[in-house]
């Protein structure tokens, strides 16, 4: 049985992460990735929130920002309804509610985040179908798949 890559979800935290650091799990993310070893998944909103940030606090990582998009051409998941995002305004607010939704739409198997106040509250339900994590709870699950992994 093979691998099948990771459909891996990116907020704008975590996508903003890996871009400004040089080391760590978010910037691992983006490199196995970069790598085709998981899918990376971003919205039209992660992009225009990312645009947005890197504009105004980050102008110096305009041209990664860019070369990322270009070489690793991350997936580009198709938008939330106002339905879909309506349904998830009460686990996440207003604000993070089209982020989830998309995420959710996108069918991932993973959203990476590091807005844990939102993302992770009592209010999300226990049941979703995709798991939330932080870069380093990602790289925990990836670290402990590989040690397990027969092939």
């Amino acid at each position: 049985m093979g691998y099948k890559p990771w459909r891996v979800f990116l907020d704008t935290s975590a996508l903003l992460a890996g871009l400004l650091s040089s080391k760590g799990a978010a910037r691992g993310i983006l490199a196995v990735g970069e790598m085709g070893l998981v899918e990376l998944l971003v919205s039209t909103d992660v992009l225009a929130e990312a645009d947005r940030n890197i504009a105004g606090k980050f102008p110096n990582l305009l041209d990664e920002y860019r070369a990322f998009l270009h070489h690793v051409s991350p997936t580009l998941v198709a938008d939330a309804t106002l339905k879909e995002v309506k349904a998830t305004i009460p686990w996440v607010g207003r604000d993070d509610a089209p982020i989830l939704a998309a995420a959710l739409k996108s069918r991932a198997d993973y959203l990476v985040t590091w807005n844990t106040r939102d993302f992770m509250s009592p209010r999300m339900p226990k049941d979703l179908a995709i798991k939330i994590v932080t870069p380093g709870g990602f790289a925990e699950d990836w670290t402990a798949y590989f040690k397990e992994w027969p092939g």
